[in-house]
C-alpha cells in the first residue's frame, strides 16, 4: 500500500481561516501545499495570515527543529487536485457547497486519493454521496489554530475505505498530529459536546446573567476550560459556530441546538470573533 510522506503534495480547498490554517501547519512540517480558492484577494491575504502563523509556530516551538518550510502555491481552479497527493476541503460549513466542491474534486483526482472534508459537524457519509468513489473521503477536524493544537478528530465514514483512512491518519503523523478515530454522527464528538456549550454560553451573556468575561473565567477558574467558551467562539468564528449549530439542529431534530438569538445578532452585526476584531470580545482590528 502507498503511504504518505512528506514528499506528497496536499491541495488545501478554501483559504479561510481552516484553509490558511491547515496550510501553515503543513509548509511547517515540510508537506508542500497548494492551497485553492475563488478569490486572489482571499488567497493573499491567506498568504499574510500563513505567514503569520508561521512565525509565532517557531516562536512557541510549535514546528520541528531544523525542518526547512515546504513550497506554498496558491491556484484559482481545481486543476492542481489532479496531482495531490491528499486533498483536504475546507471551505464553508454549507452541506450544498461542499457535496458541490467534492463532486467536482473526484472527477480530478486519481483513484484511490484521499478526499478529506474538514468539517465540525456535516455527516461524512452524506458528503461521500457526492463524491464519485465514496471510499475516498474521510472526515478530519482541525481545531484552531491547527499549528497549535496536537490533536485532530478523524471520521471515519460507512463508505470509508480502511487503506484511505491509513493514508490520512500517515498523513496526519507527518505533521505531528495526534489522531483518535470516531464514528460517523452529526457533530461526531468535539463539536457535539462544545457547540452546544458554547450556545449555553452566549445565552447567559444574553440573558445579562453574567458578562462573557466572567461566564470564562468562571469556566476556567471553577472547570479547568484553558480558554473558556465564549474565547473559543471567538477563536472559531462566530458565522461557522452558528452554522455548524444549524447543521446539528437540522441532523440530530433537536431544536436545543439553534444558535440562539444572541449569537446570531453578533453575526448579523459583522461581530465574527477575531478574524473581523469583534465577538464576544474586542480584538482592536481583524486578527490574521
Amino acid at each position: 500500500m502507498a503511504t504518505t510522506t512528506s514528499a506528497t503534495r496536499l491541495t488545501v480547498l478554501g483559504a479561510g481561516t481552516m484553509g490558511a490554517g491547515i496550510s501553515a501547519l503543513a509548509i511547517g512540517h515540510g508537506v508542500p501545499v497548494t492551497l485553492v480558492d475563488v478569490s486572489a484577494t482571499v488567497l493573499d491575504r491567506a498568504r499574510a495570515s500563513i505567514g503569520h502563523q508561521l512565525r509565532l509556530a517557531r516562536l512557541m516551538d510549535a514546528l520541528p527543529t531544523g525542518r526547512a518550510t515546504a513550497e506554498l502555491r496558491t491556484s484559482l481552479t481545481l486543476d492542481s487536485t489532479a496531482d495531490a497527493g491528499v486533498v483536504i476541503e475546507a471551505i464553508t460549513e454549507d452541506p450544498a457547497v461542499k457535496a458541490k466542491v467534492l463532486t467536482e474534486v473526484s472527477a480530478l483526482t486519481r483513484p484511490g486519493t484521499p478526499l478529506v472534508s474538514n468539517t465540525s459537524g456535516i455527516p461524512i457519509d452524506e458528503l461521500a454521496g457526492a463524491a464519485l468513489r465514496p471510499g475516498e473521503l474521510v472526515g478530519t477536524h482541525f481545531m484552531n489554530p491547527p499549528y497549535l493544537i496536537g490533536m485532530a478528530e478523524v471520521v471515519r465514514g460507512p463508505r470509508t475505505a480502511p487503506e484511505v483512512l491509513a493514508k490520512v491518519q500517515t498523513l496526519l503523523s507527518v505533521l505531528g498530529r495526534r489522531t483518535v478515530v470516531v464514528g460517523d454522527s452529526p457533530g461526531f464528538v468535539t463539536s457535539r459536546l462544545l457547540h452546544p456549550m458554547i450556545n449555553d454560553a452566549a445565552r447567559i451573556v444574553g440573558a445579562g446573567t453574567a458578562s462573557a468575561e466572567d461566564v470564562d473565567t468562571l469556566m476556567q477558574g471553577c472547570l479547568g476550560h484553558p480558554t473558556g467558551p465564549l474565547r473559543t467562539a471567538d477563536l472559531i468564528g462566530l458565522d461557522n459556530l452558528a452554522d455548524a449549530l444549524t447543521v446539528l439542529a437540522e441532523r440530530t431534530g433537536n431544536p436545543g441546538y439553534q444558535p440562539c438569538e444572541t449569537l446570531l445578532a453578533h453575526v448579523r452585526a459583522g461581530r465574527l470573533g477575531r478574524k473581523s476584531g469583534q465577538g464576544f470580545y474586542d480584538y482592536g482590528e481583524a486578527q490574521p
